[in-house]
């Protein structure tokens, strides 16, 4: 029951977040019982049940959709983009759905500043000109090149920790990005998704269903103790 509870949790969690560019749904997976086999204390020689379920971040490529913004930006590959939290630390994320502030810098819907090759891309607001940006993240305002998108790649992706609104963290310091990335981005698109509201309402129902069996086992056995309890502890 507390397996399915988190996983309950899981697919409330994908279903908020549906709506996200580049957002990836965490998915949960349960072991056999014999694989949840484990002592009860480190110094316990007998072992309990306990069966144990994994939760994990899918980093399957969403479909694409074009929007047509100049500031809209999908990763085609592994990549993420990188941006600055407010607290100094950096943060990556799928979502390219990008805008100007008043000063002219490329920031997240959010506001959190997105990471050039060279720092901040600032973008000149008195000076005329349209941007564009090219499959190697290079940012132009008319005819010139205002900085170049930060993508990053990682070995392996599931040491990231996911963080509300579509980002993720590096908490392991050995977890370093790729030195070659071959990542492109395609400029007037933001990459859907990878969640499935009809797949995810399906598994909600069948978690509803199989923490109600559950929970009716247990009242079952508990009614059952019940009685032998009162039938055979009464003398007569």
């Amino acid at each position: 029951m507390n397996a399915n509870a988190r996983w309950q949790e899981a697919i409330s969690a994908n279903l908020a977040s549906a709506s996200i560019p580049g957002f990836k749904k965490q998915e949960v997976s349960f072991e056999a019982v014999e694989a949840g086999l484990m002592s009860q204390t480190a110094n316990a020689k007998t072992p309990v049940l306990l069966p144990r379920y994994t939760a994990a971040t899918n980093f399957s490529q969403g479909e694409f959709r074009q929007t047509g913004a100049a500031t809209d930006v999908a990763i085609e590959g592994k990549g993420f983009f990188e941006v600055q939290l407010p607290s100094g630390a950096t943060a990556y994320t799928r979502d390219g759905e990008f805008h100007l502030s008043a000063t002219g810098q490329l920031v997240t819907k959010q506001g959190y500043p997105v990471v050039g090759e060279s720092g901040p891309i600032q973008i000149d607001p008195n000076l005329g000109g349209s941007i564009s940006i090219a499959a190697t993240g290079e940012i132009s305002q008319g005819s010139e090149v205002r900085g170049k998108l930060k993508v990053v790649e990682f070995a392996q992706p599931s040491e990231l920790t996911p963080t509300p609104g579509g980002f993720f963290t590096n908490n392991n310091p050995a977890a370093l990005p790729l030195a070659t990335v071959s990542s492109t981005v395609r400029a007037g698109f933001l990459e859907n998704a990878n969640v499935s509201t009809v797949s995810e309402m399906a598994n909600l129902i069948g978690v509803m269903r199989s923490f109600e069996a559950n929970q009716r086992t247990m009242q079952i056995h508990n009614e059952r103790i019940g009685r032998a309890i009162t039938e055979l502890g009464n003398p007569n």
